[in-house]
């Protein structure tokens, strides 16, 4: 069972996010410091041209750098390598990930933690389809897109989660060490598969409902060819799962 010397390392993927940065980071150690637990931030920053990287040394200024921890790389790399050099670098037994966006409340992360402990989970994903979860600030397009790339997943791959398109969860390090590993998928689907490879070697799953907020500044990173290669790496998985 999880205890008092668990870490809790988040993995911060940033491009472009100087604006929301300092308030995700604040909430962060709002939250964890309420709640008592060992944590550390880790900021993956994909050479921002909008400074995000400047902004993440100032917060590490004020925090300290046991609690932020600057991991940049020069350029955009995408999701899935951003996790694994950000586990590389995480001393925490446990490893959360987020989008630094405000589209994920740190305040859901003491009931992960509280979840996982319950049932001693290797994974805990927010769910926005379950009890209290919801969307906020969507149109009507990207709630149907996002249901039904849910449903039809649902319907193909049986994956015993509710939400898979999701970003926020909490999993144990060398759990996602693994999955991370066995993933092939770029963008959109990476989440999803993360799921479906989990189910596949046998882990267990936890889910906390969570309310997703639309980004609050910033452009949205959802567009028609993200569609397209989410229902093309769907298929794929589909017939290799």
């Amino acid at each position: 069972m999880a205890g008092k010397g668990d870490k809790y390392s988040v993995l911060l993927p940033t491009y472009n996010e100087k604006d929301n940065l300092p308030i995700i980071v604040w909430l962060l150690c709002k939250y964890f410091d309420e709640s008592g637990y060992s944590y550390e931030i880790i900021i993956i920053d994909d050479g921002s041209p909008d400074g995000t990287l400047a902004v993440a040394k100032k917060l590490q200024e004020i925090y300290g750098d046991k609690k932020i921890v600057l991991r940049p790389r020069e350029k955009k790399l995408g999701l899935g390598t951003a996790y694994i050099h950000g586990i590389k670098h995480a001393t925490g037994n446990f490893v959360i990930i987020m989008d630094a966006d405000l589209s994920h409340h740190p305040k859901f992360i003491p009931e992960f933690i509280k979840k996982q402990k319950e049932g001693n989970y290797d994974v805990v994903s927010g769910t926005r389809y379950q009890g209290s979860g919801g969307v906020y600030g969507w149109d009507l397009k990207r709630k149907v897109i996002s249901r039904g790339a849910n449903y039809v997943t649902q319907i193909l791959l049986r994956p015993g989660a509710s939400d898979l398109t999701g970003s926020f969860r909490l999993y144990r390090k060398d759990v996602l060490q693994k999955l991370v590993k066995a993933c092939v998928s770029k963008g959109y689907v990476f989440q999803m598969e993360m799921i479906i490879r989990a189910r596949q070697f046998h882990y267990t799953i936890g889910e906390v409902p969570i309310s997703f907020v639309d980004r609050v500044y910033g452009e949205s990173k959802l567009g028609g060819s993200e569609i397209v290669g989410f229902i093309k790496g769907l298929l794929y998985l589909f017939a290799t799962t």
